[in-house]
C-alpha cells in the first residue's frame, strides 16, 4: 500500500516526501477533529473515583 502511494506522488524524492507529510498531518487533524470526537460521543463514559469509605 505505502510502495503504491509512493509511486503516485509526482516529482523528485524530496517533494515526494514533503507530499507524504503533509499526508499525515491532513490524516492526524482529520482524526482530531471529527474523528476522535465522535468516537468519544458514541462510547460510554464511566466517571470513576475512588473515594473513603
Amino acid at each position: 500500500m505505502y510502495a503504491t502511494i509512493w509511486r503516485f506522488l509526482p516529482g523528485p524524492v524530496w517533494l515526494r516526501i514533503l507530499f507524504v507529510l503533509i499526508l499525515i498531518g491532513a490524516a492526524l487533524f482529520a482524526l482530531a477533529t471529527w474523528v476522535f470526537p465522535w468516537v468519544e460521543m458514541i462510547t460510554t463514559n464511566q466517571e470513576v473515583t475512588v473515594g473513603a469509605p
